[in-house]
């Protein structure tokens, strides 16, 4: 590969790139031993991969394995906030990837690195939040044949692509890594719930016991932060469209309202829905002065970020560095966090490694399914095989000493009997 078919910030970087990516492998033991199997079995051998990820150190140890199994490995960012640039200078100049990716970049900027990445022309695409697929579709749909097959781990990616399949116009197969269970239930809400919080505390400094926080959204991530939230000390209030999830929050002991309602009470809001215009200009117009606005969502469109620049008399850019303020015509101010953008990783590190060891071990396990069984497969969103989610979890209670039971015989010949009974 040569250097100048990248495009990273500054190769110099490498040194503390590498130290982070090392780091973060300390404690993604479940990844390391799939790379183990991967570089003796090579199941992905001759196979073009493209990647839309976050560029972090953890995302480096899923590339790393992806490489060891055979792959030529294509990346770009799937966030304009989410590059760790030092890492990106490691893959390139310690693993030889070549990478797109730049700490805020621009739009444009964006989408050349998106682009140069579909011109990988991959066997296998992995996408998160359906933007290097949706590219696919829209400009290059020739090479389409060719891919084997996709993986998403978004819910806001796997929204598009289901709505995709929906419209008849997905033109490839896909697994839906965001609904593993060791993905949803873990990444998402201890993931999703601890580092969010750690993003709205570096980007303020405030303190969470006492605010009231309002949760938009209680999918496995709104549950995650919400429960953190409570867990040190705030009030918390919870949104939902869902009546079965709005449920669920009453019955957690969380407090549900209307988002108008919620946006007269709130000291700091955050979005976590993979929906649109969550917060509105009408929901602007009733917070406090002082009010925080932050969203862990994928995609800034959760916060109506248009809408919020034209109602403000006074926009205050960087009042802190992840923090622009706009003042309304009634003087409130209104702090939104690190432009709307995922908190979690504009303005701090993203997901602990941990979790990251579980979903980048399903994506791993899953790119070698649909290198294996991908001609099998309609062009269709399907869930990850039963049998990853099985490896990776008892992989992961391994790694961390633990041990579970097993059935008897004769609990397995009761559970299989209908005639058994009292």
């Amino acid at each position: 590969m040569k250097r100048s078919e990248c495009d990273i910030k500054n190769l110099d970087l490498a040194d503390e790139g590498l130290r982070r990516i090392i780091w973060a492998d300390n404690d993604m033991p479940v990844l390391e031993q799939i790379r183990d199997k991967f570089r003796r079995e090579q199941p992905l051998e001759g196979m073009r991969l493209g990647a839309c990820l976050h560029v972090t150190a953890e995302t480096a140890n899923l590339v790393r394995t992806l490489k060891a199994g055979g792959a030529d490995v294509v990346i770009c960012a799937s966030n304009p906030l989410s590059t760790q640039d030092d890492v990106a200078a490691s893959l390139v100049r310690d693993y030889d990837v070549r990478v797109y990716a730049i700490r805020q970049i621009d739009n444009d900027g964006y989408y050349r690195h998106l682009t140069a990445t579909a011109e990988h022309k991959p066997h296998i695409t992995m996408d998160d939040g359906c933007d290097l697929v949706s590219l696919i579709h829209e400009k290059y749909k020739e090479n389409m044949a060719d891919i084997t097959g996709s993986m998403e781990e978004t819910t806001t990616g796997v929204i598009r692509l289901r709505a995709m399949e929906k419209s008849g116009v997905l033109g490839l197969p896909v697994i839906a890594v965001n609904d593993a269970k060791t993905k949803n239930l873990f990444d998402n809400r201890y993931g999703t719930g601890q580092s969010t919080v750690d993003g709205i505390i570096r980007a303020t400094d405030i303190l969470i016991a006492g605010k009231t926080i309002v949760v938009a959204g209680y999918g496995w991530c709104g549950r995650g932060f919400a429960s953190r939230c409570r867990g040190m000390g705030a009030n918390v209030v919870v949104t939902e469209i869902d009546s079965v999830k709005a449920l669920e929050a009453v019955m957690d002991g969380f407090r549900v309202m209307t988002m108008d309602a919620a946006s007269e009470v709130g000291d700091l809001f955050c979005t976590l829905t993979g929906n649109k215009h969550v917060i509105r200009g009408e929901h602007f117009a009733k917070m406090k002065d002082g009010a925080m606005v932050a969203n862990s969502g994928h995609f800034d469109v959760e916060i109506d970020i248009p809408v919020l620049k034209k109602m403000a008399k006074k926009i205050n850019n960087g009042v802190r560095e992840f923090v622009d303020q706009y003042t309304l015509d009634n003087d409130h101010r209104i702090n939104l966090l690190a432009d709307g953008r995922l908190i979690n990783l504009a303005a701090a590190e993203g997901h602990p490694a941990s979790v990251m060891d579980m979903s980048f071990a399903t994506q791993a396990l899953c790119a070698e399914y649909v290198a294996k069984h991908g001609s099998e497969l309609g062009n269709k969103v399907y869930d990850p095989p039963i049998e990853i989610e099985d490896t990776v979890s008892r992989l992961k209670l391994a790694s961390m000493h633990l041990e579970i039971d097993t059935l008897t015989e004769e609990q397995i010949s009761y559970l299989s009997d209908w005639q058994e009974g009292t």
